[in-house]
């Protein structure tokens, strides 16, 4: 038996005092991160964005998800019709679905989203929409096959078939909204140019529409929710959630507060991004072929009654063809936080655009060379970049303190109601780092500060 000296128990009595001190810093840095992301959005800073390179090889990616089923994996619709799996930043080897064998592509066409509905992780199935060898718009639910990294092509069930006139403007995002668990859907308005049979403002067609249905309450081959704005409406189809839409290529929740962002892209003039608030019971007309943008489309004046304008808009002189985004909620970069990110696939540039005061305020934050086709989220809220070329790109922010200014400002898209107003330079805070990651540095700068320094 090993006798207990007052020395050994002097030698072990500074331990419960370094656990207490760790537990204090850790929550101490939690409080701080918080600050830092109130610190960012009360100064009104914005993040200087920066692209890491993440996964590469892919052909013609069109769209980053998760599954939202733990695993930490992402996946990514190429658009020749093939889903692949990327875990911890490598890709799978084995497509988890291909379905080329059935889709046209690619132009506009082909395997452009798939969606995971919120228990995905015990029922195993998951949903896509496609083109078929017809044109014609498929969405079509599929089941995992012999693991959690396969699906299985032969268990497609058709769910909603749509005819396209057209090659073009298909939409094709597809999204599950995150407060009432309903399947949304993108539909372009049939293409050509100008919307020369007017779906965007018929209500009698499903093109042009941004549509609601119930694909998980088991009927077949979907349900129309009884909230739908039109559910009741003679000459209504049930389906529309909201209407006059051009081409709402990708769109996508805040996963915090709900609202739903649509990049519409625009026919000759205006690219513009459109927001349904979460409190929203639909039914928004958004203007298309009414407007473009927040302008009369082809005409000096035009009745605008009843019709919800963009929240921001850019002229072809910035680019051709928005890439909807995100609305970055993840944990790393607190000058990020909120801001929904935005690009165009022509020119490459990333815009954010956040409301403040009850303005949108939007500001360009990066010029790159890629085509940017989309953005996604993984599962805890991470951003990236999809490079139709093949790549994908982490987004992050230079800084995971403010920096002493705000950079200065470029040219930038147009805003309802008011132009982004001038920023100026603005008081930051230091941000220490959120967890502990040397325990006696750790220790140290706890001991000799309790609250984050300020500074010019």
């Amino acid at each position: 038996m090993i006798g207990i000296t007052k020395r050994s128990v002097w030698r072990w009595a500074w331990l419960p005092m370094l656990l207490c001190a760790a537990v204090l810093w850790a929550l101490q840095g939690r409080r701080w991160y918080a600050l830092a992301v109130a610190s960012a959005q009360d100064d009104q800073q914005w993040p200087e964005l920066v692209l890491t390179p993440y996964l590469s090889g892919l052909e013609n990616p069109v769209q980053l998800t998760h599954a939202g089923d733990g695993s930490g994996r992402v996946f990514v619709v190429e658009q020749a019709g093939r889903i692949r799996i990327a875990r911890d930043g490598v890709l799978l080897p084995t497509p988890f679905l291909d379905i080329s064998d059935r889709l046209a592509c690619c132009g506009e066409r082909g395997l452009l989203s798939v969606a995971f509905p919120r228990d995905y992780a015990t029922k195993g199935r998951f949903y896509v929409d496609y083109t078929d060898r017809t044109g014609t718009t498929i969405v079509a639910r599929y089941h995992l096959g012999q693991n959690l990294d396969t699906a299985d092509p032969a268990s497609e069930e058709v769910v909603l078939t749509v005819a396209q006139p057209f090659a073009n403007h298909n939409g094709g995002q597809l999204a599950f909204g995150p407060l009432d668990g309903y399947l949304y859907i993108g539909m372009g308005d049939g293409g050509s140019g100008g919307d020369p049979q007017n779906h965007g403002q018929n209500p009698a067609s499903l093109l042009g529409k941004m549509l609601r249905i119930d694909v998980e309450a088991g009927l077949q081959p979907y349900g129309v929710p009884p909230t739908n704005p039109f559910a009741q409406t003679p000459g209504y189809r049930a389906e529309i959630w909201a209407l006059g839409l051009r081409n709402p290529w990708r769109f996508s929740f805040d996963r915090e507060k709900g609202d739903l962002y649509i990049g519409d892209v625009g026919q000759e003039q205006y690219e513009e991004i459109d927001l349904q608030p979460a409190s929203s019971s639909g039914g928004e007309n958004y203007g298309w072929r009414i407007m473009e943008g927040g302008h009369c489309y082809r005409s000096q004046d035009c009745d605008q009654t009843g019709l919800v304008l963009p929240v921001a808009e850019y002229d072809h002189s910035r680019g051709c063809s928005v890439a909807g985004g995100v609305v970055y909620r993840g944990g790393t970069y607190p000058r990020m936080q909120g801001i929904y990110l935005y690009g165009d696939y022509c020119s490459g540039r990333i815009w954010g655009l956040r409301q403040r005061g009850g303005q949108w305020q939007s500001l360009e934050l990066l010029d790159t060379a890629h085509r940017i086709n989309s953005f996604g989220e993984d599962e805890v809220g991470n951003a990236y970049v999809v490079d139709y070329g093949g790549n994908i790109y982490l987004l992050a922010d230079t800084m995971l303190a403010t920096p002493t200014a705000t950079a200065s400002v470029t040219p930038e898209p147009t805003v309802s109601p008011t132009s982004t107003p001038t920023l100026t330079d603005v008081p930051t805070r230091t941000v220490l780092f959120e967890r502990p990651i040397f325990l006696p540095i750790v220790l140290k700068q706890w001991a000799a500060s309790a609250l984050p320094s300020s500074r010019k």
